[in-house]
């Protein structure tokens, strides 16, 4: 029997392992594969419309961020602006209401001895409601803190002085005019001067805002622009590779962003537009017209105190001249709103030059009863027909101010919160929109 020889056993070819990039860790054949799936996501037409749809909904989720960043950027302007020029309007109130008591104390002081105690009373309202408006003004900005701080302790002094000369004068004690003039300077040279610093900053505080309202547009108009530049690709793109001239839910997520675009630009628009008109007349009204008080208050010191100085107050009556002229020439700012001021201040001003024409003919007495008396024709009389019908005023200007910002924040839509949702809801028309193409391959 005849055998055969089986054949040799196969023998395997050696499994060469692949050399290792040096310096990187192979990667696990799990996460190889997670890869692998990734890329094929992307991969071809249909990973090309997953891309898409993802660029779509990311920049449609931006455009609702921005649109929301556009309104409350406006909204809080509005709102920073408000709240400024009413700060504003508080800073100039305590002006007002110190130069007020200092004319109160000054034209008291020419009466000797005991001074009237309606203007007694008058002086001691204006500087406790000075000083109500200073705490009042310290809660509302902090920033304005310090420097009310610093004209809380020159009022003290001045308030000192002022008691001062009150008991000299009322001992018929020369010395109660020296005291008085040293009030006067303090309150002109120390406290005034921190009350100017503390309007020019807050004036630079509202026209921050007010400018700062017309940039919220920059926000929605940019984010809206690059939403439907992207979604206006995706619709070129997918009718290009579909062959189907319009996709609906892609097109309905531009139309929603334009909408929102259209509607949110007009009510930024129109708010801005508003702010400015507030800015242009009754803002512009307000601080001219307080600023034509604060220089009455200022012109009626000096008045006093050319009569107090007896012969030798030519300072005080050049510091009547500007502060008089001041007033009227910020009075002519508001003419057109308020015309009857600026005969009520010329009608004082007449009185006052009767005034100097009895001093400067020696008749001291009765440039001094011209001045302290309170008939008809008398500077207080004529003064007070002033103060009255400015104060008036002044309460509407800034009454109207304070109701216009409130209307024109209350007239923006309510995009600051809706717009993540509008984002949102146009990212899912398109991812609607893509989805419905993707379909198509599977």
């Amino acid at each position: 029997m005849t055998q055969t020889a089986s054949a040799p056993p196969a023998t395997r070819s050696p499994v060469v392992p692949q050399a290792a990039t040096p310096g990187l860790p192979t990667p696990p054949p799990a996460q190889q594969r997670q890869s692998g799936r990734v890329a094929q996501l992307f991969e071809g037409t249909p990973g090309r419309m997953r891309a898409m749809l993802i660029v779509a909904a990311v920049f449609s989720v931006v455009f609702g961020l921005t649109a929301a960043q556009g309104f409350n950027q406006s909204d809080g302007a509005l709102s920073r602006a408000e709240a400024n020029t009413a700060q504003l309007v508080r800073i100039q109130a305590i002006h007002t209401n110190l130069v007020s008591a200092n004319a109160d104390a000054t034209n008291s002081f020419l009466v000797g001895g005991l001074e009237p105690p309606a203007q007694r009373q008058h002086f001691t309202d204006a500087m406790t409601t000075a000083a109500k408006l200073i705490s009042e003004a310290a809660t509302a900005q902090p920033a304005d803190q310090k420097a009310l701080g610093e004209l809380n302790v020159t009022l003290l002094t001045y308030q000192g002085l002022i008691e001062q000369a009150r008991a000299n004068n009322r001992q018929g004690l020369p010395l109660g005019s020296q005291y008085l003039k040293d009030a006067s300077a303090t309150l002109q040279d120390d406290s005034l001067p921190l009350l100017n610093a503390l309007v020019d900053a807050n004036q630079a505080r509202v026209d921050t805002e007010f400018d700062g309202v017309s940039k919220g547009n920059i926000w929605l108009i940019l984010g809206g622009l690059v939403a439907l530049a992207v979604l206006g690709f995706a619709l070129w793109w997918l009718a290009k590779r579909t062959h189907r001239y319009l996709n609906l839910p892609v097109a309905a997520a531009a139309a929603l962003v334009l909408l929102t675009m259209v509607v949110g630009g007009a009510s930024l628009a129109g708010a801005s537009s508003s702010a400015k008109d507030t800015r242009k007349n009754a803002y512009a009204d307000t601080l001219a017209l307080s600023q034509a008080r604060i220089s009455a208050y200022d012109a009626k010191s000096n008045e006093s105190l050319t009569l107090i100085a007896r012969g030798s107050g030519g300072t005080f009556e050049e510091g009547w001249k500007a502060s008089a002229n001041n007033t009227s020439d910020r009075l002519r700012d508001v003419s057109n709103v308020a015309p009857g001021l600026g005969s009520a201040w010329d009608n004082y001003r007449e009185v006052h030059v009767e005034i100097r024409g009895f001093d400067d003919r020696g008749d001291w007495d009765k440039a001094v009863d011209r001045a302290i008396g309170s008939a008809n024709g008398t500077s207080n009389a004529t003064f007070k027909t002033f103060d009255d019908q400015s104060a008036g005023k002044l309460a509407d200007f800034s009454d109207q101010t304070r109701a216009e910002l409130t209307d024109a924040r209350d007239g923006l839509p309510p995009i600051g919160w809706l717009g993540l949702p509008i984002g949102i809801a146009a990212a899912l028309l398109a991812a609607w929109g893509f989805s419905q193409r993707l379909e198509e391959y599977r």
